[in-house]
């Protein structure tokens, strides 16, 4: 009898330990957490290689003769592993410098997400911040403002707070006809023009001070709902260094950017012995007054010196799948936890959904349709989860992750050459239909479905 009882007991650990191996609770996201990006090719992601670089190639090769963008990159992870990096057209039109994979992008306001947004949800991770407290608490000067007083971070983050999209600061700069206020920019730097916007262009140190106040002066709509602002953006990267006592890009390359192996990301690479070439973004007739090549395009981020938090990081395709691989492991990558599940999860949920607000806090979602969308509708593909998430640049840059699917989607592209007027890439849905392909490219044991 007891040879028996020992015998069932040996069993019924198998089938345990069996039950444990396929059916437990750990998610994909769990089982590949201690591994850093790998490569693999399509098929070994469960993939179909032929559709995808059929599919993927004409989409391309239609948008550059339509000219949505002279040139463009691709590259998708699964499970953990990239089994796709591809690169198409040149850096301009005339043909001459080819897109290579470890170009150097603008990557505009992809920047919200990958700058100061990993920084406050650490800052929210150590219990520094509250995202149910009135930012006023953070930013005093808010305490003034009867219409900002009592506005939470969270409604900020998820822009519902009601705040103005932006402003044009570059007016403040600017006398007519095209020529800059020499109170504010010489051509010279100095100890108080030490902020370089570009080549021979400085900015005047007190000009940020002034930017501050005038977001903190700008006007609030009395309705609560869905508004898109970036002006709090403008406003995290002293945030950050205050509470952290250390500059915001150290504290960021310290913390995230090093750690992660993206070593090229960062703001003003001209400034910086980087090997990488820099993809240019447009021609500026007006305040530059040349190629914008290097330094960053969003004006803004620009008059900020180049290092703010709506634009001005530059990174690489590679750069930016770690620290989207690490969101989609839910604060997670190569063994390391940065954020911890809870926030990560807080923070890319969509928020105000009661409201028609998809946004999460600081990352954009899908459309709360959006699986009942044509492909010319939706946002991004129809098929992307819920679950997903990510954000667009104006230059042309494309990031999402899908932590359901376990996949990341970065897209990069120059589309704002020669001219920001050039909108075929949102005219013929490139970046939709390039992330719908991953989607219908799975295999079953007979091929394709």
């Amino acid at each position: 009898m007891d040879n028996k009882v020992a015998c069932h007991t040996i069993i019924l650990i198998g089938i345990i330990l069996f039950h444990s191996l396929c059916y437990g609770q750990s998610t994909a996201a769990e089982r590949i957490e201690n591994v850093p990006l790998t490569y693999a090719s399509p098929r070994e992601v469960g993939l179909d290689s032929i559709y995808i670089y059929a599919r993927v190639d004409s989409i391309m090769h239609h948008a550059i003769e339509n000219k949505a963008f002279p040139g463009a990159q691709l590259l998708v992870a699964q499970d953990g592993k990239i089994f796709f990096h591809e690169t198409y057209g040149y850096h301009t039109y005339d043909s001459v410098q080819k897109v290579g994979v470890d170009d150097l992008y603008d990557v505009a306001s992809v920047t919200k997400i990958t700058a100061p947004l990993p920084a406050l949800m650490k800052l929210v991770d150590e219990g520094k911040l509250n995202l149910d407290a009135p930012f006023s608490d953070y930013w005093s000067s808010w305490k003034s403002k009867s219409e900002k007083k009592e506005l939470t971070l969270r409604e900020i983050l998820a822009h519902q707070a009601g705040l103005e999209p932006y402003i044009v600061f570059l007016k403040e700069v600017s006398k007519k006809p095209g020529k800059l206020k020499a109170r504010w920019v010489r051509t010279v730097a100095s100890k108080r023009f030490a902020l370089q916007a570009y080549d021979h262009l400085f900015i005047k140190r007190g000009f940020v001070k002034r930017m501050y106040r005038k977001i903190d002066r700008s006007k609030v709509a009395a309705e609560r709902k869905y508004k898109y602002s970036g002006l709090s953006f403008l406003l995290y990267p002293r945030l950050i260094t205050e509470m952290t006592g250390m500059d915001y890009e150290q504290y960021l390359t310290r913390h995230f950017y090093r750690p992660l192996g993206a070593l090229t990301m960062g703001f003003t690479p001209k400034t910086k012995n980087i090997a990488n070439t820099i993809v240019p973004t447009e021609k500026d007739t007006f305040f530059r007054k040349s190629l914008t090549h290097s330094w960053v395009h969003d004006e803004n981020a620009a008059l900020m010196g180049g290092v703010s938090g709506n634009a001005g990081l530059f990174a690489t395709a590679n750069d930016l799948a770690k620290i989207m691989q690490m969101y989609v492991q839910y604060g997670t990558y190569g063994g390391v936890r940065y954020l911890s599940e809870n926030t990560v999860r807080e923070f890319t949920k969509v928020q105000f959904p009661e409201n028609e607000n998809r946004r999460g806090l600081g990352f954009d979602k899908p459309l709360l349709n959006n699986s009942e969308l044509s492909i010319t509708e939706a946002y991004p593909a129809p098929e992307a989860s819920p679950e997903s998430f990510g954000h667009s640049g104006f230059t042309g840059t494309f990031v999402w992750a899908d932590p359901k699917n376990q996949l990341v989607f970065i897209f990069l592209s120059n589309r704002v050459y020669p001219t920001r007027d050039h909108r075929n890439l949102y005219d013929l849905h490139v970046r939709a239909a390039l992330h719908q392909v991953f989607y219908k490219a799975q295999l079953t044991g007979s091929g394709r479905l």
